[in-house]
């Protein structure tokens, strides 16, 4: 692909709840999204295209190190123009935006956003699927949903129950200290062990609360999400030799490399992939491959994505390695009102877009209500 431009929007799109974890309580989403115009080659010779992309990161750098206003300038000052400059050189593709980018240290979500956008383009214009790009044999995808920290146990099973209603097929509870065994034994004795059930810690804990996580066994939990710090490669491999429940992984995992090294170390059993915090779908779906390769459970994770990233997280959902519900929602979950058509949940799946592309077109005339920033690259 040739890019001719990089339109960067900065969006504010307000949650329809609070969301809180362990680091934070987020009221609205505000995020990044990057329309990529340019020519690429067609079924017919070179045509011109448009694509879209979506920036993972948060507001702040709770999460990770990256966030909403520093993606922003990462993409204006140093990612566009190093792929604008290196298209003068030599053809670009989104399978070389990551090596055209590796110089560049980190900023994953940034990375993920662009690379997103140039492979929406180059699909469009071929008339192919992301799911069929990928290899994806599956229409739809098994729909889990996250439930934040809420202010009280009774406002828990009200959520919890509310979601079950919906359809939801599995619940993952996010936790902290002093919020962990009493909200899981509750949602257990009201809901029973028949309900497909993980936790999420953000990384609220340390080795020290050993005793305390193995409580969490007597629960029957599907697995514990990133119990320990980011970087507590080893710690998770200790902890695991003492838990039954398994450990998944999230935020310790940015690239395959970082997966292998997990896997060799015996840190986890299974991994939560989350394509913008990894880079991009391309180095998500070698994750993918990596882990189904040794046995490791895998399943797609969420960063509150709009229409766009969840049209591509579900297809990348759709690879037959996502052997557990990701949190692919549908888009009530988070917005009353999404900026591409809405994702509904049936049956407790969401289906696989099949249009070129991710599948999906955003609404601009949406968009432009939410939009508090533009900048033409």
């Amino acid at each position: 692909m040739h890019i001719e431009s990089v339109e960067l929007r900065e969006l504010r799109i307000p949650l329809v709840s609070p969301f809180t974890t362990s680091f934070s309580t987020q009221l609205e989403r505000n995020t990044l999204v990057l329309k990529v115009s340019g020519t690429t080659d067609g079924p017919n010779g070179p045509v011109e295209t448009v694509g879209w992309g979506e920036c993972g990161s948060l507001s702040d750098p709770y999460y990770n190190s990256e966030y909403t206003a520093g993606a922003r300038a990462m993409l204006r000052e140093y990612l566009v123009p190093t792929l604008r400059k290196s298209q003068s050189d030599q053809p670009l593709s989104a399978e070389t935006v990551g090596s055209v980018l590796h110089h560049v240290v980190g900023h994953q979500m940034s990375k993920s956003a662009i690379e997103m956008a140039i492979l929406d383009a180059e699909l469009r214009a071929r008339g192919q699927s992301f799911a069929r790009y990928l290899g994806a044999t599956r229409t739809r995808v098994p729909s889990g949903v996250s439930v934040g920290i809420q202010d009280s146990i009774p406002q828990l099973l009200e959520t919890v129950g509310n979601y079950l209603s919906q359809g939801y097929v599995r619940i993952k509870l996010k936790i902290k200290p002093g919020w962990d065994i009493a909200p899981v034994a509750a949602v257990r004795k009201e809901f029973g062990y028949d309900v497909p059930l993980q936790v999420d810690a953000n990384a609220a804990y340390t080795l020290v609360d050993a005793q305390l996580l193995r409580r969490l066994d007597e629960f029957a939990l599907l697995l514990i999400e990133q119990p320990l710090a980011e970087d507590d490669l080893v710690q998770h491999a200790k902890l695991a030799q003492s838990l039954s429940t398994p450990i998944c992984l999230d935020e310790s995992v940015e690239s395959a490399k970082d997966a292998a090294d997990a896997i060799t170390l015996g840190a986890a059993s299974v991994i939560n992939i989350k394509p913008s915090r990894v880079g991009g779908y391309l180095e998500a779906k070698r994750i993918h491959d990596l882990a189904s390769a040794h046995g490791i459970a895998v399943w797609c994770g969420g960063m509150l994505e709009t229409g766009i990233g969840r049209a591509a997280n579900a297809a990348l959902a759709a690879l037959d390695g996502f052997t557990l519900p990701g949190d692919i929602s549908a888009s009530d979950r988070f917005y009353k009102e999404d900026i591409t058509e809405p994702f509904v949940i049936e049956d407790g799946h969401i289906a696989v877009p099949q249009g070129p592309g991710f599948g999906v077109t955003p609404r601009e005339d949406v968009m432009d209500r939410f939009t508090v920033g533009t900048e033409i690259l």
